[in-house]
């Protein structure tokens, strides 16, 4: 009876599937909550771990590189890294939670019909609150540092929901690649790795920059390297809106640029769905 459910599930329309989805929003929201509750479970702060780990983290990156080394960005350097870096954690945790989720979740899909994309959807969705707990962190670390929020963070919500969608996108696209493939949780562990040291937190792409002939064009390869990484862009529009440049205030982000990072997360989404939606009926008999 399930598989069945799940075959017929699998071939509906593309916007029946979504008002399903929808309809087991609050799934989602258990989902949620299961997952923060065993995160801090036995846990003294709990919940507060949210907000304590940037400000560990701030405090880390102060001493060294703010006592213990120079670094190559003169102002509040350890708040320039930490713009950066709680949008990885957002999406690097994301991913390395699921990758597994359908797998991880076997003994529920065989029990319980219910649209496999909320599993996906409720791993994301649960980072997403970590990330929104730690962002008021941040923002008052930036104020105490003499970087007030200006008109320009109103650009957060485009730039976060941007990161949802792509995140979301490579999120599916695992999750279904790792059903198949179990190998695929282990590859992602170092792909996360170079991902990390390949996006500008620790550093600015700019500071690489140089002009290459490809196919007879001057190309930079500061440009290059945000458009062969969607996350590197995420990243630098967080830190225009919030932190500023090194020698400058907060500024608006290149919409240009933000487009093109907007496009390519949802053509992301659009293949990973697709490629979601296509396997899931089969997810009960492989898993």
């Amino acid at each position: 009876m399930t598989t069945h459910t799940n075959f017929a599930h699998q071939d509906r329309p593309i916007a029946h599937r979504l008002r399903e989805l929808w309809a087991y929003r609050h799934l989602v929201g258990n989902l949620v909550i299961r997952d923060l509750k065993v995160r801090y479970k036995n846990s003294v702060l709990g919940v507060l771990w949210s907000l304590a780990s940037p400000l560990l983290m701030m405090l880390v990156f102060y001493v060294i590189f703010g006592v213990m080394q120079r670094p190559s960005v003169d102002r509040a350097f350890h708040l320039f890294v930490l713009t950066g870096l709680l949008p990885w954690n957002w999406f690097s945790m994301s991913v390395a939670g699921g990758v597994g989720c359908v797998v991880g979740n076997a003994s529920l899909i065989n029990k319980v019909y219910f649209p496999r994309e909320v599993l996906p959807v409720g791993v994301v969705v649960g980072e997403l609150v970590n990330f929104l707990f730690a962002l008021p962190v941040l923002i008052v670390m930036l104020y105490l540092w003499d970087i007030p929020l200006t008109m320009h963070a109103l650009w957060l919500p485009v730039i976060v929901a941007i990161q949802a969608v792509f995140t979301l996108g490579v999120v599916f696209l695992l999750a279904c690649a790792n059903v198949y493939y179990r190998d695929t949780a282990k590859i992602m562990e170092v792909v996360l790795l170079a991902w990390f040291f390949g996006t500008p937190i620790f550093y600015d792409y700019g500071a690489f920059n140089r002009v290459i002939p490809i196919l007879g064009w001057p190309i930079e390869t500061g440009r290059l390297a945000y458009i062969l990484n969607p996350m590197g862009t995420l990243v630098a529009n967080y830190r225009t809106v919030l932190y500023g440049s090194p020698d400058g205030p907060p500024s608006a982000p290149d919409a240009l640029f933000l487009l093109r990072t907007a496009l390519t997360a949802f053509a992301i989404l659009a293949v990973g769905y697709w490629a979601f939606a296509r396997r899931s009926g089969r997810f009960g008999e492989e898993v």
